[in-house]
């Protein structure tokens, strides 16, 4: 993935063979808290739908790479950890891009899931996807979709897409028939935004200059 600072991304990937990421509550509360903090360090978050089998997420990118404390294989802050190599290294920042930021989200999120579901392997797709929303490159973004196929629609402004994209991220459970309106489903930010809920994650501030709501 490239990002560009300033720009509004699609962030999305989905199960390895299109299998389950989420198998009960806890694990899209714990998904969110290290969406907490490995991504907003990098962007703002302006809206998320986590969905059984894949996720979306749409972030305005402030920072390309940072410094960070370094973290063992399990994506854990190496500070606090007991060992004397460990806390040898805690003292030293290391610079982390988004991409590698992203890759130690999905990368311990999956050891969690396959040791507390017994299973081994990949859990999401090779590849995470994402697209620039706002760059105007004349190509059509792949969540412009009619009868399931994504289309050409020269009906669309560009500078719609980020309305396009709050909207579709927010109807994923609808499409999917898990709810009947988006505010139903638990774990996407619709309900930040319908004001039923003061998550953490979104900023509305930001938001507001680019979609309604």
């Amino acid at each position: 993935m490239q990002f560009l600072q300033g720009y509004i991304y699609h962030i999305y990937n989905q199960g390895n063979n299109r299998q389950k990421i989420f198998f009960e509550q806890d694990n899209y509360l714990f998904f969110l808290r290290k969406l907490h903090t490995y991504i907003i360090p990098y962007a703002d978050i302006i809206a998320w739908c986590l969905m059984p089998n894949h996720f979306h997420f749409m972030v305005l990118v402030n920072q390309l790479t940072m410094g960070v404390a370094p973290v063992d294989v399990e994506g854990r802050e190496s500070e606090g950890f007991a060992s004397s190599e460990t806390l040898a290294l805690s003292s030293t920042k290391q610079n982390r891009t988004l991409n590698q930021s992203i890759g130690i989200l999905l990368r311990s999120y999956t050891n969690a899931i396959n040791k507390q579901q017994g299973r081994s392997g990949a859990l999401f797709r090779e590849q995470t996807k994402s697209e620039c929303v706002n760059c105007f490159r004349g190509l059509t973004p792949s969540f412009i979709i009619k009868d399931g196929i994504t289309q050409n629609n020269q009906l669309i402004s560009e500078r719609q897409y980020p309305q396009v994209l709050f909207n579709y991220i927010h109807q994923n459970p609808v499409r999917a028939g898990l709810v009947k309106r988006d505010v139903d489903w638990e774990f996407s930010s619709a309900r930040d935004y319908a004001n039923l809920r003061n998550g953490k994650l979104v900023n509305k501030q930001v938001a507001k200059e680019y979609i309604d709501w």
